[in-house]
């Protein structure tokens, strides 16, 4: 059973911030790792809140990961090594491409849901 949860709380001008809260009562908090690809993301903070065994975490998006492409944000318990969150940042190109996609995928679900209700309607009507 993991001993912390993260939760994300908003992601705004190049920071997300997370609420991570402890599973047992007078825990410490725990070191935080955050990485992408492999590399780890320097400036990461953990401060305590006014509620005991809860700390608000934030994780600035270093420049070097805005570009062209998908790349994922591991935060990890730097001592057991265990995945408290991750998220995903996808832009220029893949993004494109993705969406794209995903449209086609969108339309090709809707004409045979069109099909599907016209043929229910003939068969019924």
């Amino acid at each position: 059973m993991p001993a912390y949860s993260l939760t994300k709380t908003r992601f705004v001008e190049g920071l997300w911030q997370g609420l991570l809260v402890a599973e047992s009562a007078g825990a410490s908090p725990p070191h935080i790792t955050v990485t992408v690809q492999d590399a780890p993301v320097r400036g990461v903070t953990v401060t305590a809140t006014p509620d005991p065994g809860r700390w608000a975490v934030d994780v600035p998006v270093p420049v070097q990961a805005v570009g062209d492409g998908v790349h994922t944000f591991l935060i990890l318990d730097g001592a057991s090594g265990e995945k408290l969150d991750s998220f995903t940042l996808i832009a220029g190109e893949a993004a494109g491409e993705d969406m794209r996609t995903e449209m086609a995928l969108l339309r090709a679900e809707l004409d045979m849901l069109k099909r599907a209700f016209r043929r229910h309607c003939t068969e019924t009507g």
